[in-house]
């Protein structure tokens, strides 16, 4: 059994879920689309899962919680579960890729879970020795 799987998304789709794609068992992750002027057509919050957004291209509108920021390609921005939002585009659109997963499970990342690996192969790219 593979220790990865790899898939391919159309970057012009509407929206994308990688849930089922890739088998993800920790997380959620859709890759967003609006056309200029679109929105979510609904507020909504969740029971568990805190969800980060990344804005890629485009600006918008946020609305959470009664509020309204404005967001541009560049912007990152966590939401808690009860958070209540929805998203608008601004006139040239909006792409975000959205990552949900349950709040508070995050033990360690990056260096304190990872491990490097000296025996095995390795990529002409790594230096040896």
């Amino acid at each position: 059994m593979a220790n990865y799987k790899l898939t391919h998304i159309d970057l012009q789709a509407p929206r994308t879920e990688l849930h089922d794609l890739l088998n993800l068992t920790g997380m959620e992750l859709s890759f967003n689309n609006l056309p200029a002027g679109g929105a979510v057509p609904f507020v909504h919050k969740h029971k568990e899962n805190e969800e980060l957004y990344l804005v890629l291209a485009g600006s918008g509108t946020l609305f959470i919680d009664g509020e309204k920021l404005p967001i541009k390609a560049g912007d990152a921005f966590r939401i808690d579960p009860a958070g209540c939002r929805s998203l608008q585009a601004g006139p040239e659109g909006l792409t975000q890729i959205c990552i949900q997963a349950k709040a508070g499970s995050l033990e360690s990342f990056t260096m304190g879970d990872g491990q490097l690996v000296s025996d095995g192969p390795q990529p002409e790219w790594v230096k040896k020795g």
